[in-house]
């Protein structure tokens, strides 16, 4: 089992989505960040709007995944997130050691679903 992160750009995200559900990946949570990557948060014009500050406007996207969906989650999320720009994101991939379903107590791969 593996915890898949996504940052990517905030209108990438529908995208993503869309690829994951094509491939079976339903269970995602979203979530709105700010952050800063190698570009250091320098001010640039993203949709029509000047980004100041030290942060910008991304999303984090996560999946918990059995084995056999993790290459197909990270393809969904750097192909349908890649823009080809500065700040596209970036993926990171962590062990997952357990999964528990609150309602019904199942565990791991099948917790997962």
């Amino acid at each position: 089992m593996k915890y898949v992160i996504g940052i990517i750009q905030p209108d990438r995200l529908d995208d993503v989505l869309e690829c994951l559900n094509e491939r079976g990946i339903h269970l995602v949570t979203v979530t709105p960040v700010l952050g800063r990557g190698r570009q250091k948060g320098v001010s640039e014009i993203y949709r029509s709007h000047k980004e100041m500050g030290g942060l910008l406007r991304k999303v984090k996207v996560e999946v918990a995944v059995n084995d056999e969906f993790v290459e197909p989650t990270v393809e969904c999320i750097a192909g349908a997130g890649r823009t080809g720009n500065i700040g596209d994101g970036k993926i990171f991939i962590l062990d997952l050691q357990e999964c528990i379903r609150i309602r019904t107590g199942e565990r791991n791969a099948i917790a997962i679903g």
